[in-house]
């Protein structure tokens, strides 16, 4: 921890600390506040906001910022999805192949929408139509990373000297109203067509492992830790050798799919070290795959410096505003449909509002309180992982360079 130039650097010991503080706090609030629980909205979205608001706060009164260290935030989300592909099968990846592609469909149409939305309306403002490209796919569906990384491409070749601002402030808005969002759309879709999940073994195994909670020991936590790691190597090695090629994928992406491959190529008998089968679908996977996931989710939303979003907020405002609008009537008026009208799709249009403005585990963490509250899809949880994380960015690798060259 230091104090220079009124900034305090909190390092990543305490950016920790604190994200697990939110992840608490935004437990209580959605005790206490009936809408949070009653529209599903997370814990860490709940939390989050209150924290980077009141931050705001501090630096609007006493001109101190506070600066987080995010290094463990970002290996968080590398733990988060090599556990869902450690809990991938193929098996019921192929049973729900149809849905699968018809979700990515829907998904690259809604991108191509996304970003004529964006530069239609920065057109209407005056603005660069680069303008609304960056508040489209790059920073909603891309989300920060993705932003940051096409960001200084844009500021090159077409001088825009604030396209860095532009991507992260119109991610962090679209994250906030993607967390938002995802829980009032599956709720408005379960209560009007009257939907209740399907009994699955997925669900039984899970209500076995909250009875066996207990049962967990410290050598099978560590199994589930090697497991995770193991792909984490793989996929290092993977996105260097993927990086040679010169497409620029997210290192998430890369230890996702090598989650998959290896938990769908090693043979139950496959011997290793720990003398247990590989931990795919086990209580220690599920366990870190929560802890994860909730508090990369807080740690990312405590630490938005929203007094940097104030000069851009009227145009972005606006884009956001029709994105929004568009990604409603998507999800209600063709997603819902395309997958069938049932409560699974329900689910996946709660994941669907999360990756249309903000980002995967956004989507991950609205599927997460729904599924909490109506019972689990393991449709939902199979096939939107798959599409958000993996063929959203190398569709969005070929959509953003064809609609700069438009421009």
């Amino acid at each position: 921890m230091e104090f220079e130039n009124n900034i305090l650097h909190l390092g990543s010991f305490f950016a920790v600390t604190m994200g697990i503080v939110v992840l608490f706090v935004g437990r209580r609030l959605n005790q206490v506040i009936g809408f949070l629980k009653e529209f599903s909205i997370p814990e860490p979205v709940s939390g989050g906001i209150l924290v980077s608001t009141l931050l705001a706060i501090l630096y609007a009164t006493t001109s101190i910022e506070v600066e987080f260290d995010l290094m463990a935030r970002d290996v968080l989300l590398v733990y988060f999805f090599t556990t869902i592909g450690i809990n991938a099968s193929l098996k019921d990846l192929m049973k729900g192949g149809k849905p699968l592609i018809v979700l990515l469909a829907i998904t690259i149409f809604f991108m191509v929408m996304q970003n004529v939305v964006g530069v239609s309306v920065a057109s209407m403002f005056g603005l660069e139509p680069v303008f609304g490209l960056l508040s489209g796919s790059i920073s909603l569906i891309g989300g920060h990373g993705t932003a940051i990384a096409w960001a200084p491409r844009v500021a090159e070749q077409f001088g825009l000297e604030s396209a860095m601002e532009i991507g992260i402030a119109s991610a962090t808005f679209g994250l906030i109203l993607a967390s938002l969002m995802g829980g009032p759309i599956a709720k408005y879709l379960i209560k009007k067509h009257n939907l209740a999940p399907a009994t699955t073994n997925k669900q039984a195994e899970v209500a076995e492992n909250k009875k066996s909670v207990e049962s967990m020991t410290a050598f099978q936590f560590l199994d589930a830790v090697l497991a995770i790691h193991i792909c984490v190597i793989v996929g290092v090695l993977l996105d260097a050798a993927i990086s040679q090629t010169g497409l620029q994928l997210p290192l998430f992406v890369s230890c996702l799919f090598a989650g998959i491959v290896i938990t769908n190529l090693i043979p139950d008998s496959y011997p290793r070290i720990s003398g247990t089968k590989w931990p795919t679908r086990t209580l220690a996977v599920d366990l870190i795959a929560d802890i994860s996931l909730g508090t990369f989710l807080a740690m990312s939303l405590m630490s938005m410096q929203l007094w940097t979003l104030i000069d851009l907020a009227g145009p972005i405002f606006a884009i956001l505003g029709m994105q929004l609008l568009l990604a409603v009537v998507i999800n209600i008026f063709v997603v819902f449909p395309a997958m069938g009208k049932t409560y699974d799709a329900a689910v996946v249009c709660a994941g669907f509002g999360g990756i249309s403005l903000g980002s995967t585990p956004t989507a991950m963490a609205n599927m997460s309180a729904v599924s909490q509250k109506y019972g689990y899809s393991a449709q939902a949880f199979i096939i939107v992982p798959l599409v958000c994380a993996f063929f959203i960015d190398l569709a969005n690798a070929l959509i953003i360079p064809y609609f700069m060259s438009l421009m």
